[in-house]
């Protein structure tokens, strides 16, 4: 469709309790927030909608796009989501000042039974900064049933059998719904996930919210949802998939939902694509500056091509890491 073009937002601020300051490192602006936890960068959620900067289709919400264009803004590989009235991804920034509660998200099965018909939730993080002993929960540290694990929460002795990971700049996590995980304190996060904000909390670090009392666990229904099989996890390499002389490309993660390449581009290399009607792609600037179209992106920020948008041509314009999302 000739009226479609490259698509940036305005993001949407969340001041949850584990935030700080540290995205106004990455060009986020949040002038009268104390802090902010996480920054949703393209969503279409109920909790959160961001709206079109620029161009044409400018201060309209996302969901509104997505109910005028349908197939023509997603694809047809995500129509699965437009059948659920959803748009298939979110991809927000998370400042972990503070680590995060202990927690599972639910596959699509059980969210769509137990949570409204909401999407269920797996995701994938790269790492933009990480303290020097910065961690992650990802999994557990040896093989527990439902029963055993229930008990060491009763007990509180939850914390001797989860799984800390050590995380670098750089690194990639790759996050199936039915991981038991947290973010750790030290660590700001981009994340790229199924289009859900269903969260079961295991464990919250014995702390309190901003009404002074704890927040709530989601025990029972985290039970039912953990794979209890995650057990020693260790960070995977990334696979590689193309390397010239302008630009190196690799493979994060692919799940049945989304899949999610690296590049590092060289000044002036180039990438040819063709948003051909099967999928959107969503691209990020992590670091350096790209050329699509008529826009210009800088790290860190975001950009949705609509699936009919057609060829497109991605020139960076200085020494760059770009992230691609799209339509396994």
């Amino acid at each position: 469709m000739s009226e479609f073009y490259p698509l940036v937002f305005e993001p949407v601020y969340k001041d949850y309790i584990w935030g700080g300051r540290d995205l106004e490192k990455f060009g986020r602006d949040f002038t009268g927030l104390q802090k902010v936890a996480e920054s949703w960068e393209i969503a279409a959620h109920q909790d959160g909608m961001t709206l079109v900067a620029k161009g044409g289709f400018k201060d309209r919400s996302l969901q509104e796009l997505v109910d005028e264009f349908g197939v023509c803004l997603v694809g047809t590989k995500n129509r699965w989501a437009l059948d659920r009235g959803k748009f298939p991804l979110l991809v927000k920034l998370i400042d972990a000042h503070q680590a995060l509660s202990v927690q599972v998200h639910p596959d699509d099965a059980f969210a769509g039974s137990h949570e409204n018909h909401e999407l269920g939730k797996s995701e994938m993080w790269v790492v933009l900064a990480a303290e020097p002993d910065a961690e992650i929960i990802y999994g557990l540290s040896e093989k527990m049933t439902p029963d055993k694990l229930q008990q060491s929460i009763e007990k509180g002795i939850l914390e001797q059998y989860l799984n800390r990971v050590p995380i670098h700049t750089g690194d990639h996590v790759c996050v199936p719904a039915g991981t038991l995980h947290a973010i750790l304190a030290g660590a700001v996060l981009v994340e790229i996930q199924q289009n859900s904000n269903t969260t079961y909390r295991v464990y919250d670090w014995n702390r309190v919210g901003k009404d002074g009392q704890p927040r709530q666990l989601h025990i029972e229904k985290a039970l039912d949802v953990i794979n209890y099989e995650q057990v020693g996890q260790k960070l995977t390499p990334p696979e590689l998939i193309d390397n010239g002389k302008k630009r190196m490309s690799e493979r994060l993660c692919q799940n049945p939902y989304f899949t999610v390449e690296r590049h590092f581009f060289k000044r002036d290399g180039h990438y040819s694509g063709d948003c051909d009607g099967s999928t959107m792609e969503i691209w990020g600037v992590l670091y350096g500056e790209m050329q699509i179209k008529e826009q210009s992106i800088a790290g860190v920020g975001f950009v949705l091509l609509p699936a009919a948008l057609g060829p497109f041509e991605i020139k960076a314009k200085a020494d760059s890491v770009l992230l691609r999302a799209f339509a396994t």
